[in-house]
């Protein structure tokens, strides 16, 4: 069962970082972080530091990295919802008592996660193997982009008279394919229609690296489609709450202190083939509150 994630962020809004860690580990403050021997490895030279601002800790030893949930589970052998008990009463907060709502939402997004994995591992080996869509090999071979780029950011491409969701719908339920937005229905055929065919298609990460959303772009061009489209808000995606290629960037945040905000999906692909990975992008939308926070906790 998945626990919401507003009990999780007041955990953590209780809890510094160093507050858990010292509980096992002896800091010692040094600058805006606190340095400590490893928990993970025996050492005579401190390597492992804490940062309460950023809220995680890191191991240049080991390279383990995480927030305080996952430096219980390592350190204490615990599973996550065994962490998140001892760290909510740790916090002097109740357990957190799940509800058939929670049981329902968990059931819904399990389903959804599940679609956009096979959705987006489907049409990401078509565009590798399948010879009808060498129009758009061809175009990401002319912006310079090869079969390594292709496969980092798992891109894909739909043709445009695709059917996967036939395929899928004898797993699914049509309401749930649709609450996806990966698919609409059209009014007048009276058929359900994928919304980004005739498009490659980048997959769009949460921070734990499960796609949740896509962006499409055209390859041709039609002045009567949109170049960019990206997938309509879910119960499971907000655009102003995400930010592509987070999921690999804030990997990096121990070794890099900036970032770089860009607008588009090619301009990340397009830095991360010349070396520079810790680049973001917005989702061509406005920048907000929320996104800036978000990368103020690692960079």
């Amino acid at each position: 069962m998945k626990y919401p994630k507003e009990y999780l962020d007041e955990i953590k809004n209780r809890l510094k970082v160093s507050t858990v860690v010292s509980k096992t580990v002896s800091l010692k403050k040094r600058g805006k972080e606190f340095v400590g021997l490893s928990p993970f490895k025996n050492e005579k030279t401190p390597s492992f530091t804490v940062n309460d601002e950023k809220e995680f800790y890191h191991c240049f030893a080991t390279s383990e990295h995480g927030n305080i949930f996952d430096f219980v589970m390592k350190t204490q052998n615990l599973k996550f919802g065994e962490s998140v008990k001892y760290l909510a009463q740790l916090a002097g907060m109740q357990p957190y008592m799940f509800s058939k709502q929670d049981e329902e939402r968990e059931k819904k997004w399990n389903e959804y996660k599940s679609i956009f994995s096979n959705y987006v591992d489907f049409y990401h080996n078509e565009l590798l193997k399948n010879e009808n869509c060498s129009i758009a090999r061809d175009y990401l071979k002319n912006r310079s982009l090869g079969k390594d780029e292709v496969k980092k950011f798992k891109i894909g491409y739909i043709e445009k008279n695709p059917n996967f969701f036939e395929k899928l719908k004898q797993d699914y339920s049509e309401q749930t394919l649709v609450e996806t937005g990966l698919f609409y229905l059209d009014e007048k055929k009276k058929i359900f229609v994928e919304r980004f065919r005739g498009r490659l298609i980048f997959p769009i990460n949460n921070i734990s690296g499960q796609p949740i959303a896509l962006g499409g772009r055209i390859i041709e061009n039609l002045d009567y489609l949109a170049k960019y489209i990206n997938s309509p808000e879910t119960n499971f995606f907000k655009k102003g709450s995400n930010l592509y290629n987070l999921d690999l960037a804030r990997k990096l945040s121990n070794k890099v202190d900036h970032i770089y905000l860009v607008e588009g999906y090619m301009d990340v692909v397009g830095l991360s083939k010349n070396g520079i990975d810790n680049a973001v992008a917005n989702l061509g939308t406005s920048l907000t509150d929320k996104q800036i926070l978000t990368l103020n906790q690692f960079f």
